[in-house]
């Protein structure tokens, strides 16, 4: 395989851990019986952002890089936000 063989595999494997999550948050909404956004949801998010910001970079696509990058700061905020909830809550 051919390194641009691999990339784009890298590619199509970022976009559907980024599809994924849509596919998580449709199941736990449904389950609930109300909109939820579980925690899988944002790992989902910073999984497949990560590996498309890889692919993008490879790429060489401004665009693609500045929307990949500050979506991952928007993942990470959400955790780290999500994490801080827990451990206040633990007591």
């Amino acid at each position: 395989m051919t390194a641009q063989g691999v990339w784009i595999g890298i590619g199509f494997l970022g976009q559907a851990l980024f599809s994924a999550r849509f596919v998580i948050q449709w199941l736990a909404s449904e389950r609930s019986g109300r909109s939820v956004v579980p925690l899988a949801f944002w790992w989902f998010s910073l999984a497949g952002g990560a590996t498309l910001l890889a692919y993008a970079l490879w790429r060489g696509d401004p665009v693609f890089v500045l929307g990949q990058g500050l979506g991952l700061a928007v993942y990470l905020r959400n955790l780290a936000l999500i994490r801080r909830s827990a451990r206040t809550a633990a007591g």
